[in-house]
C-alpha cells in the first residue's frame, strides 16, 4: 500500500502541473475558490502584474502539495521501521502514509486519473485505506483497543457511512432528507469520536498514554485552527483581493497548519516521554489568545480611526498616523496583557501549579523575617504538605555538633513518604 501511494504522489506531479497551468473555463463565481486551483484568464493577467508566469504559478502549487504529501508519508514510513512490532503503530502508519496522500489532498489523484484512468483504481484503493484508518485510528488510539467495546460497531456504521458518502455522494443529492441525515450523522461522528477519546483518557488510559492523546489532540486541534484563516469567508480587498498569488499564499499556510498532525502523532508515537506536553499546551493558550487579542485591538483601532478620519475629512484612505499610533498601543499593551493571560490560564487550567507557586512566594516572604524556629518548622511542614502534598511529613532538626566538629549551625531535613 505505501508503494502504490508513493507512486501515485510521483507519478501525479506531471498531470498536476498541467491542471495548475491550465486556465479554468468556467464562470468566475465557480472557479473563485478558497484554494488555489487552476487560476481565471483575469488571475492569468494578476499573475503576469505580480511578475509571475503560468507555469510558475503551477510549480508552486505541485511543491506545496508534493511537500504536504511527502511529510505524511515519511513520518508514517518512520512509524513503521521504528515500530513494525506494534499493531497500534502499524495502523498508525497506515492512516499517515493512505491519508496524508490521497485521502486527505486528491488532487494530485484526481489529476492523474483524469490524465490516464488505468490509476482509477490504486487511487480509490488508497483511498478506502485512508478513510478506514481514519476511523479506526481516533477510535483506538492509543491502547489499541475498542473503548468503550460497543464502540467497534460504531466504527462499521462511521465507516460505511464515510465511503457511502464519499463514493455514493450522488446518492445524498437526490433527496434533501437525505442529505439532512446526512448532515446529523456527521455530527454523530464527531461528537462520538471525542466522546469516546475523552472516556479513554478519564477511565482506561495510563500516564503514557494519556501524555501521547495530549499530543495527537494538541497537534490536530491546532493544525485545524490554522486551517481557518484559509477557509474563513473574508473580504480580502485590503490584502489585494482574491488574486491567485494571495490564494497561493493561503493554502500555503493550511498545508502547513495541516502537517502539525502527522509531525505531533510522530511525536506521541516514537518520542512522547521526552517532551513535557503541557508546556507547549500551556505557551500555546497564552500566546495564541494574546495573538488573537492584540490582532483584533489592532484592526479595531485601524477601523475606529479610519471612521473618524473619514467623518472629519471624507477621505476613505487610512492615514499612515492611524497605523503608527495603533503599532505602538499594541507594543505598550504586549506584556500587560501577556501577564494577565497567564495568570487567567493558570487559575483556569493549571489550578494545582498556580496555588503551589502562590504558596511557596508567600512562604519566601515570610521566612526573610520570620526568627522564631518552631513557627518556622510548622510553616515549613505546611508548604510543603500544600505543594507536594506527600501522604506523611515530618521535620528533624539536627542537633548541634560538638566544638570542633560540624558547623553549629541548625539544619533540617525534609523526610517525606508517599
Amino acid at each position: 500500500m505505501a508503494a502504490t501511494a508513493l507512486a501515485i504522489v510521483l507519478f501525479s506531479v506531471p498531470s498536476s502541473f498541467e491542471y495548475y497551468r491550465g486556465v479554468c473555463a468556467a464562470a468566475s463565481e465557480a472557479c473563485s475558490q478558497r484554494a488555489p486551483a487552476q487560476p481565471t484568464t483575469e488571475g492569468v493577467r494578476q499573475l503576469r502584474e505580480a511578475g509571475l508566469s503560468a507555469g510558475t504559478y503551477a510549480v508552486l502549487n505541485v511543491a506545496i502539495d508534493t511537500v504536504f504529501q511527502l511529510v505524511w508519508f515519511a513520518v508514517g514510513a518512520l512509524i513503521f521501521f521504528r515500530r513494525s512490532d506494534d499493531r497500534m503503530a502499524l495502523l498508525v502508519s497506515a492512516f499517515l502514509v493512505a491519508g496524508g496522500t490521497v485521502t486527505f489532498d486528491a488532487t494530485g489523484a484526481n489529476a492523474l486519473v483524469a490524465a490516464q484512468q488505468a490509476w482509477w483504481l490504486p487511487v480509490k484503493a488508497v483511498q478506502i485505506t485512508g478513510e478506514v484508518c481514519v476511523v479506526l485510528f481516533f477510535l483506538l488510539f492509543p491502547g489499541g483497543r475498542f473503548v468503550p467495546r460497543w464502540t467497534r460497531w460504531l466504527a462499521l456504521v462511521f465507516i460505511a457511512y464515510g465511503l457511502s458518502r464519499t463514493h455514493l455522494h450522488e446518492l445524498y443529492s437526490l433527496s434533501s432528507v437525505l442529505q439532512g441525515l446526512s448532515l446529523w450523522v456527521f455530527v454523530g461522528i464527531v461528537v462520538s469520536l471525542v466522546w469516546s477519546q475523552i472516556y479513554r483518557y478519564r477511565n482506561v488510559s495510563s500516564e503514557t498514554q494519556r501524555r501521547q492523546a495530549r499530543w495527537v489532540v494538541f497537534g490536530t486541534a491546532l493544525g485545524v485552527v490554522g486551517t481557518f484563516p484559509s477557509r474563513l469567508p473574508v473580504d480580502l480587498s485590503l490584502v489585494g483581493g482574491d488574486t491567485p498569488l494571495i490564494l497561493l499564499v493561503l493554502e500555503a499556510g493550511f498545508a502547513l497548519s495541516l502537517l502539525l498532525i502527522p509531525l505531533s502523532i510522530g511525536v506521541a508515537v516514537l518520542r512522547s516521554h521526552l517532551f513535557d506536553i503541557d508546556v507547549l499546551i500551556n505557551r500555546t493558550l497564552v500566546y495564541g489568545s494574546l495573538t488573537a487579542l492584540l490582532a483584533a485591538a489592532y484592526l479595531g483601532g485601524v477601523t475606529a480611526t479610519q471612521a473618524v478620519f473619514q467623518s472629519f475629512t471624507g477621505q476613505r484612505g487610512v492615514p499612515q498616523l492611524a497605523i503608527v499610533v495603533s503599532t505602538l498601543v499594541i507594543a505598550a499593551l504586549f506584556n500587560p496583557l501577556r501577564r494577565r493571560i497567564q495568570a487567567f490560564i493558570d487559575r483556569r487550567f493549571y489550578r494545582g501549579k498556580y496555588d503551589a507557586e502562590r504558596t511557596l512566594a508567600a512562604f519566601s516572604a515570610r521566612l526573610r523575617s520570620q526568627t522564631d524556629l518552631e513557627t518556622l518548622s510548622n510553616d515549613l511542614l505546611g508548604v510543603i504538605g500544600t505543594t507536594v502534598r506527600p501522604e506523611h511529613a515530618s521535620l528533624w532538626l539536627r542537633p548541634e555538633a560538638a566544638p570542633g566538629g560540624e558547623p553549629t549551625d541548625q539544619q533540617s531535613l525534609i523526610h517525606r513518604t508517599s
